[in-house]
């Protein structure tokens, strides 16, 4: 990169930091005044048109200053030298806050509370998926003779409980075969490959079992059967309503109403946080790069969360595309890491 590029960077550095913080459009004469370039106004202006006839700023409106564009966006966030590091205090209070949490849906839950208090947008967080989890084990406990408990724990950390009226009375004997055939079916396999091998059990049962597999069986595919409409969990969409103005207008594409009713679509926002794919890789999508119509305006951060490389699911935040990108970037990546060794101890 020339001297020249390299400077006409900076410039762009300056107008996207002053527009976030100040929401105003920025003018060549205040980013003399407040960044230390080592330029004239003049060279400065020269620079700006040059940045505007490329598509990265714009003016919104005659005799203003300039705003960055998508294109303005994504080229200061490609050129993001250094990612502003979580304090040790921030550090240690994220993980001791995730750590409080009981169970998968506890530290779900929390991460994305979290998430939404650190970038102040809209935090989201993806179940992990079924192929990704395991069953780790299997209890089956007998309430009574004719009713038992069902516990699925998965290595994700997500407990399942289910009850049974098997309808009949069963004996200890029959209960620790039935025990022993459903341990071996389903033990240390993925969710998916567990359902099918209980689907099977009845079919290659002794007569006496067959009833009982039936309803146990059945009760076991319904809960390893993922159900998306558990998939997903979001927080903070108040936070929007704070950069409302940042919208087009209502009933438009990229209209903060707009954005408030796909977020209601589970779908649109699976697909947004398909992008990321494993952990530690932060992935940002400005404007149309969502691919999503009613998203024009927002940007998505996100990044995958997980245990041993393993990805259990996507998780990040999404916001007008006027935010502090490092700072999220960084809270991301961090509260995805914490959450990713949470479920590694349990």
């Amino acid at each position: 990169m020339s001297s020249t590029e390299q400077r006409r960077l900076e410039v762009l550095r300056a107008i996207v930091a002053d527009y976030i913080a100040t929401k105003e459009p920025i003018g060549s004469k205040s980013l003399v005044d407040r960044h230390n370039l080592g330029v004239s106004s003049a060279t400065v202006r020269n620079d700006m048109a040059v940045l505007e006839a490329e598509g990265y700023i714009t003016q919104p409106h005659t005799s203003s200053g300039r705003i960055p564009t998508d294109k303005g966006y994504r080229q200061f966030v490609d050129h993001i030298a250094e990612v502003k590091p979580l304090s040790g205090a921030e550090r240690r209070a994220i993980m001791e806050f995730l750590e409080n949490g009981v169970d998968l849906d506890d530290v779900l839950r929390r991460g994305v509370r979290l998430l939404a208090q650190l970038t102040r947008q809209v935090a989201m967080v993806q179940y992990p998926t079924v192929t990704a989890s395991t069953v780790r084990h299997l209890e089956v406990v007998a309430l009574n003779p004719a009713r038992l408990l069902l516990v699925v724990i998965t290595d994700t950390g997500r407990v399942d409980q289910r009850l049974v009226e098997l309808g009949d009375v069963v004996s200890e004997e029959d209960l620790a075969a039935l025990r022993g055939m459903l341990g071996k079916a389903m033990d240390g396999k993925r969710l998916g490959a567990a359902s099918a091998a209980v689907a099977e059990l009845p079919e290659h049962a002794p007569a006496k079992l067959r009833d009982v597999l039936v309803r146990v069986s059945t009760v076991l595919v319904e809960t390893l059967v993922e159900h998306p409409e558990e998939r997903l969990v979001l927080g903070g969409t108040a936070n929007l309503t704070r950069s409302a103005s940042d919208f087009a207008g209502n009933g438009f594409p990229g209209s903060l109403r707009s954005v408030l009713e796909a977020l209601e679509e589970q779908v649109i926002v699976l697909k947004l946080l398909a992008a990321a794919q494993q952990p530690g890789t932060v992935t940002v999508q400005i404007g149309e790069e969502t691919k999503v119509e009613q998203m024009r305006g927002t940007a998505v951060v996100s990044t995958g969360y997980g245990v041993t490389g393993t990805v259990l699911g996507g998780m990040g935040v999404l916001g007008p595309t006027r935010m502090d990108y490092p700072g999220t970037i960084a809270s991301v990546a961090a509260v995805a890491r914490y959450i990713g060794e949470v479920l590694a101890e349990r």
